[in-house]
This record gives structure tokens, sequence and C-alpha cells, in this order.
């Protein structure tokens, strides 16, 4: 069922072509190749139809297992080449990650995507008056926690998913993280972030089917200003969160050194030359 699942929530021909982009990295990324020349674009099919639920205080119910938005691989795929505001830093690393595969992404080593980085398995929304909690199936088995009665901490300690608070602001919940640890990635295809990285999510769900995410992303170390995505994820009504074991039968870290060896080795080669 869940295989189902994932096979019809994305409808282009790249991903008929490549069964699974999402598990694979986007080398080269989408965002570097003119918009002209791309063979497709994972679109993501909506979700069913119906009137968008409500919780007994009025506002929106976001909760729900909801499945697969279509941004793993490179989460500024809707940029043409060019128009993402990197700093001159920003550029030479993610050219360099770009260069070596992500060799050294950390979620390929089974550690905490971060936010608002997604993989391609569902995730699931706990609602409370006070608390939002998402659930998700991949990477570690992690969660994540949005406080909606307190503000930011005075004195933050760095984490890979940072600290997120949250406000209604009629029927989208915006939620504000910041004290990240910069040791995340965006996505596959390496875009950076550091300490001073700054998400603002605006959360809401326009019918029943389907939530919607605007996100802007600050971190002054990689990008100029202030970039935005939009993500749209499709609920899933036939499924639940499975097991995922993300260290279990584990081989790509092993798999990743290798390269990293071999690269060195090449290189010091070629010094001695």
């Amino acid at each position: 069922m869940r295989k189902k699942t994932l096979l019809t929530i994305l409808t282009t021909s790249a991903f008929v072509l490549t069964a699974v982009p999402f598990l694979q990295g986007q080398f080269p990324a989408e965002s570097t190749i003119p918009k002209s020349k791309r063979k497709g674009n994972g679109r993501v099919k909506k979700g069913p139809p119906g009137p968008t639920p409500r919780m007994a205080d009025g506002h929106v119910d976001l909760s729900g297992v909801w499945g697969y938005a279509g941004y793993t691989s490179d989460i500024a795929k809707d940029y043409d080449v060019g128009e993402l505001p990197m700093t001159p830093f920003g550029e030479k690393l993610f050219k360099e990650r770009q260069a070596n595969e992500g060799t050294e992404d950390p979620e390929a080593r089974c550690l905490p995507t971060g936010v608002p980085r997604r993989d391609p398995y569902p995730s699931k929304i706990l609602q409370l008056p006070n608390l939002v909690v998402i659930l998700y199936e991949g990477n570690l088995h992690s969660f994540r926690q949005i406080f909606l009665n307190r503000d930011h901490p005075k004195d933050l300690n760095p984490t890979w998913w940072g600290d997120s608070v949250g406000k209604w602001e009629g029927d989208e919940l915006v939620v504000d993280t910041i004290g990240f640890n910069g040791l995340t990635w965006l996505d596959l295809a390496g875009h950076g972030t550091s300490d001073k990285l700054h998400v603002i999510e605006r959360y809401s769900r326009p019918d029943y089917g389907n939530l919607k995410d605007e996100i802007t992303i600050e971190d002054p170390v990689y990008y100029t200003r202030p970039w935005k995505v939009t993500q749209w994820t499709p609920l899933i009504t036939d499924s639940d969160l499975w097991e995922y074991i993300c260290t279990e039968n584990e081989k790509d870290s092993r798999h990743l050194d290798n390269l990293i060896r071999a690269d060195k080795d090449a290189k010091a080669k070629a010094t001695k030359k």
C-alpha cells in the first residue's frame, strides 16, 4: 500500500524514468540547470478534496499524515540559474558539494535533517492547543516541537532542529525557528546553513487534503537576503507512519567514505606529479 501511495504522488516523466528520484542526490541540481532545459519537475498530485477541518477552538486543524512535497533533492528547484541569492562563500561551498556529489551530507549518515529539510518519507502532525508536534517516519524517526505558548528562550542551546515557536495569524500557523547548530544541509543538493539560520514557516490547510507551507529562509552566511519556497503536501488517508531505522543495514556512510578517500588519493597523486 505504501509503495502504491508513493508511486501516485508524483506524476512527471522524470519520476517514471528514474523510479524514485528522491532517493538519489540531485547532481547536477535542478537549480543549476536553466529551466528551459530541465527534463521535468516532480509535481505532487493534490490530496483528496473536502472542507478544511477545524479544532474545537476554531483554529484550522493541521493534524494528519502528510506525504511527499517534492523538494528533497533541491529545495531551490523553483529558482532559475543564478536567481538564488547566495553569498560568495555559500556559492563556493554549494559548488564543491555538487562536484563531490554530496559525499559529506550529514543526513546520508543518519544525522538529523533539521529545518526545513524533508526526506521523502511521510510525517505526522499532532495538534494541541499550546503545542504542535511533527513526527517524521524517515531519518531518525525524529520529532519536532512547535510551542504556541512561549517565546524563544534568551539563552538557546544550539541544536539540529533549533527552537520553534508559533502563533496563529488568521488561518495560518506562523512558526519561527532559530537556535540551529549550523550542521544541517537544506537538501540533497548541498545548499548550506549556518548557526545564523532563521526559518519562518506559514502553515495552512486550504482544504481537507492539502497542506501548504510557505517557507522563508534567512542566513547571512550563505545567502545575501531572505528567500522563499512554497511546498504543498498531500494528505495520506490509507496509511500511517511505518517503523524506519536509518542505521539498520545502513551502507551509505561506508560508500561515501570510500569516495572521499579515493578523491583525496587522486588529489595527492596529482600533487606529486
